[in-house]
């Protein structure tokens, strides 16, 4: 059974190689750090991240990227600066 689902994964893997990848820009964008970033910062530290981003109106793809990789410690920090300075966009500083 093992042995079926590494070949399946695999054979996946080497046809994903092939794909074209996403190769749009994206900037991120700064805001202003305001009672509602700081209130929303908050939610995202001690609730789920995600949730401060909700909160901000940011798109729906980064509220869920944020939830789902809330299961990390480390990215709870992350997502609680992100929603601390009201971060708009997809990177920091064009490197995240």
């Amino acid at each position: 059974m093992m042995k079926k689902f590494l070949i399946v994964f695999f054979i996946f893997a080497f046809i994903g190689i092939f794909t074209p990848a996403k190769a749009e820009r994206t900037v991120g964008h700064p805001g202003k750090i305001s009672g509602l970033s700081v209130g929303a910062a908050a939610l995202s530290l001690i609730i789920w991240p995600g949730l401060g981003q909700v909160i901000l109106d940011n798109p729906y793809d980064k509220n869920c990227t944020h939830a789902l990789l809330g299961l990390t410690v480390v990215f709870r920090l992350w997502s609680a600066y992100d929603a601390f300075v009201d971060r708009k966009g997809g990177v920091w500083h064009n490197r995240i």
